[in-house]
């Protein structure tokens, strides 16, 4: 094995010459008409959905009011990544986001393993969204009097899995009645499903229904999904406008006290639900070669999409907290719940279909976006030819779309991936922290004057970060001196992630002064690294044991197929 392949940059040049036209489909490329209210509107739609309608509760329900400082911390976060993103999309507008930015500043391994971390984030992401927007969608159609078959509604392994557990209480001795209901659900389910060779017909047919029909929608090209999705985004927009206008006639202050009941450490044990809401504007450059003017277009779609949300998750934040007490917000639709509790009933029937409908356009652009990320894979040969073909009518990476929705439809049929919202934000976070860690290689390529980066039309302000790194590693010290319980000081430290942290944060501090790094890259990729620390040690393991997984399958398959050998194209 030559691990100088390993390490190999693909040259900007070559990528922008050879997109769209390697592979099966040699000069059919995809079509471009989006334009900035476009590109801005799928970044809206991929960023607002089940984080503000879910998971935010439990945020709440840890943090207190005090969320909403998270909301904003994680924005200032994903700024400075959205920053990054802006300026390689500038210089590379091609839909391999990540990936291909990594690629061409850190070599063929790193690229294959940021393209298999982004499957966390489009794929299996989506297939957790699926199964969210299923059960909103069975409860909407409740609420107007038509009931889906339970069998039908719930995933055959949780549903066989708690009928076991209630047989087993059953058989002790305890009565059905005397059951949790959810185990009552679940037994009923499964005793009274229709059944082929004794085997219960149980499955999510509404998850996988919307699936097929998105994974449709993609296929069928652009220009309709485009549509779709601007109309998505208007509704979802006024039902949140809706909830901040109605539920300030309803905010009592008192509820906003104590703003932080739990500390910064209760505010932090939601990072990952609320980093989970703003996923997503980073899939816009998936979108790259389907932009009228990509370089022009794209970094002011990525900057006005995460301005907009977060102003609107802020203030909802702070309407939600205002509203109900946080400590009754550890629910699975919080925003409903409040209005329900306040006896609004019509209008948390209301909320339930802007619920609906935002995670509709969650699934319409993660949909999208991978495809095309595998697609961009496919021409470096790290996948097989048929991942980069394009439909000759309907100018989309076909095949790529179809395995895209077999992949997130049937699982969401048969599984219960909701729990995954930690090990989706560790994988978006390790992309993006690689993304600003490339763009400190751009700019430091462009200073020495290399000529391998070109000139773009967006380049992040050179903010000297030499004396600012050590006011921010002072104002963090004093920070931690005031928040933190010394008597639990030792155990934090030595936690792994945060010992990693700190170790890694020390070394990148001491090269960002001696070779005078920009500041902005330096935050966003710090920033990064924290917000990774500060998820849980389960998430770690799983999210490492992926990478391993990703590491085989990349030395089977993408390391022997790999175009490296064709070295004009690489640096």
């Amino acid at each position: 094995m030559s691990t100088h392949q390993l390490f190999k940059r693909k040259s900007v040049q070559n990528v922008l010459r050879h997109s769209g036209t390697d592979g099966p489909s040699s000069g059919i490329s995809l079509k471009r008409n989006l334009r900035l209210i476009d590109l801005t509107a799928f970044g809206i739609a991929a960023i607002i959905g089940a984080g503000i309608f879910s998971t935010v509760g439990n945020a709440a329900f840890s943090g207190g009011p005090a969320v909403t400082f998270l909301f904003i911390f994680t924005a200032i976060a994903c700024a400075f990544s959205a920053l990054c993103y802006a300026e390689f999309a500038s210089v590379i507008p091609i839909s391999g986001s990540a990936y291909t930015y990594a690629y061409v500043s850190f070599g063929e391994l790193l690229a294959w393993m940021i393209g298999w971390v982004l499957i966390l984030e489009y794929a299996v992401g989506n297939i957790a969204v699926a199964i969210s927007w299923s059960g909103y969608f069975t409860g909407l159609l409740a609420g107007f009097g038509i009931i889906i078959p339970d069998f039908l509604t719930i995933d055959y392994f949780t549903a066989l899995n708690t009928h076991h557990e209630a047989a087993e209480l059953l058989a002790s001795g305890n009565s059905l009645i005397n059951l949790p209901q959810f185990m009552q659900d679940a037994y009923t389910t499964v005793e009274n499903a229709p059944k082929i060779a004794n085997i219960p017909v149980v499955l999510n047919l509404p998850a996988f229904c919307i699936v097929a029909l998105i994974t449709v929608l993609v296929y069928l090209g652009i220009q309709k999904s485009k549509r779709v999705n601007n109309i998505m985004v208007v509704i979802k927009i006024l039902v949140l406008l809706l909830v901040i206008i109605v539920g300030a006639f309803y905010v009592q202050p008192d509820n906003w006290t104590p703003f932080m009941p739990n500390g910064f450490s209760g505010v932090f044990m939601g990072v990952g639900a609320v980093f989970f809401a703003y996923i997503g504007f980073d899939a816009i450059s998936t979108t790259a070669e389907e932009c009228k003017y990509p370089q022009r277009d794209l970094p002011r779609a990525m900057i006005l999409a995460l301005l907009i949300t977060s102003i609107l998750y802020v203030i909802v934040a702070l309407i939600l907290t205002g509203v109900v007490h946080y400590s009754e917000l550890a629910v699975s639709d919080p925003l409903a719940f409040a209005f329900e509790k306040l006896g609004l009933s019509k209008f948390s029937g209301f909320i339930a279909f802007g619920a609906v409908i935002a995670m509709t356009g969650v699934l319409l652009v993660f949909q999208m976006g991978q495809p095309r990320i595998w697609m961009s894979m496919s021409r470096d040969g790290l996948l097989p030819e048929k991942f980069s073909k394009i439909h000759p009518r309907h100018r989309t990476p076909s095949f790529s779309t179809i395995i895209t929705g077999m992949m997130v439809g049937i699982p969401a049929l048969f599984m219960n991936l909701t729990k995954v919202t930690d090990l989706t934000s560790i994988g978006a976070l390790f992309a993006f922290a690689i993304v600003c860690a490339g763009v400190i290689v751009i700019q430091q390529q462009k200073r020495k004057g290399t000529g391998i980066f070109p000139k773009s039309n967006f380049n992040i302000p050179y903010i000297n970060s030499r004396y600012i790194i050590i006011v921010v590693w002072i104002v963090s010290a004093m920070a931690s001196v005031i928040t933190i319980d010394f008597s639990q000081l030792q155990s934090i430290v030595l936690e792994m992630p945060n010992l990693l942290f700190l170790i890694v944060a020390a070394i990148i501090s001491v090269a960002a002064i001696i070779f005078k790094w920009s500041l902005i890259p330096i935050l966003g990729l710090l920033i990064n690294l924290y917000l990774m620390s500060r998820l849980d040690a389960s998430t770690w393991e799983s999210f490492l044991g992926w990478l391993l997984i990703g590491l085989i399958v990349y030395l089977m398959y993408g390391y022997r197929k790999s175009k490296l050998k064709e070295k004009k194209q690489f640096v």
